[in-house]
């Protein structure tokens, strides 16, 4: 499946090394202010190439919208939207034609469609949120103009907790040919009660399919999450005043549905799997072979997934609006 929503909907395209990734975006309400620096804004955040603790690669990931869009308003009509690749250098991937990488999909891909784009990973690169990240700008428009607010930071990385300690183990991990990951956290502000559907259109698993769905996400928590199950319900249990919520344990969400308290998300993100450090791995044919990963890989992706994460957080808030939206059921601020 390359398409995301049930209203507000998104179908992504392209590979890591072919000539563009993009996005066609459906189901967008008309009259949203909208040009190319809301959308460059989010891709900035995640483009390659921009600190030592990236990849460095170097793409300019300038956003073309091509069509959707007049006079600086959505139309209502599918916005479309590319990004070219203008720094693959294919050529450093020549020597993984017939070699699966630990920790990639290259084996399954293989299994599951007997082919294999060896190029970076082809559609499984990370580099395929390009699209992602570009409809989530849209649906951030959207939704700021209903007072709803998305924002990300990261948490830790490898057990580290602030800056300083978090960039010096990134750097160590580069520079010993391996890499780190973490826990970065995302929160929606200003929504409101009422979103999100019981049963099998419950929010919070829209969310965590959401984020299940970037490839480095392993787990997903909302609230206090696993911490749960080692509480009491007097100690889980959110209290009620005439002001409100007392607390946030639940995350913001309740039997599925939106309680208007901030949504809290947290991601568990994997080490980068492309490492120089020598590993065991098979070929196409079945031999063990060692490998060792070159090229220009992120020794942590913790950093850059987090507009990612926000991208796909606003996406189903997004969807879930105009879900209301349908049956006259506008919660939302308006």
């Amino acid at each position: 499946m390359n398409t995301f929503g049930r209203n507000f909907r998104i179908t992504t395209f392209g590979e890591s090394h072919g000539r563009a990734l993009g996005v066609v975006v459906d189901g967008c309400p008309p009259n949203i202010p909208l040009d190319d620096h809301d959308i460059q804004a989010l891709l900035d955040r995640r483009r390659p190439g921009t600190s030592p603790l990236s990849s460095q690669r170097k793409e300019a990931d300038q956003v073309e919208i091509l069509s959707g869009i007049f006079e600086r308003k959505t139309t209502g009509t599918p916005i479309a939207m590319i990004v070219r690749n203008t720094d693959t250098r294919s050529k450093d991937y020549e020597a993984l034609r017939e070699v699966f990488r630990p920790g990639h999909a290259d084996f399954t891909f293989h299994e599951k469609y007997g082919i294999r784009d060896h190029r970076g990973g082809g559609r499984s690169s990370g580099r395929e949120t390009v699209g992602r990240v570009a409809a989530g700008a849209i649906a951030m428009k959207l939704l700021a103009t209903h007072g709803i607010s998305v924002k990300g930071q990261i948490l830790s990385v490898h057990g580290r907790t602030s800056k300083k300690a978090i960039d010096a183990e990134i750097l160590a991990a580069k520079n010993n040919g391996d890499s780190v990951g973490g826990i970065a956290e995302i929160v929606a502000k200003g929504c409101p009660a009422g979103l999100g559907d019981p049963v099998f259109g419950k929010l919070d698993a829209m969310i965590a399919g959401a984020m299940m769905g970037i490839g480095a996400v392993k787990g997903v928590e909302i609230g206090d999450g696993f911490a749960v199950a080692g509480k009491y319900g007097s100690e889980n249990n959110d209290a009620m005043t005439k002001k409100g919520f007392a607390t946030n344990h639940a995350g913001g969400i309740l039997g599925g549905i939106s309680t208007g308290q901030e949504i809290v998300v947290r991601i568990a993100v994997k080490p980068t799997p492309s490492i120089e450090k020598t590993q065991q791995t098979r070929d196409t044919s079945g031999n063990v072979v060692d490998i060792s990963v070159g090229g220009r890989h992120d020794p942590c992706i913790v950093p850059r997934i987090i507009p990612v994460a926000e991208a796909m957080l606003a996406l189903v808030l997004a969807d879930c609006w105009l879900e209301q939206a349908k049956y006259g059921q506008q919660t939302m601020k308006t």
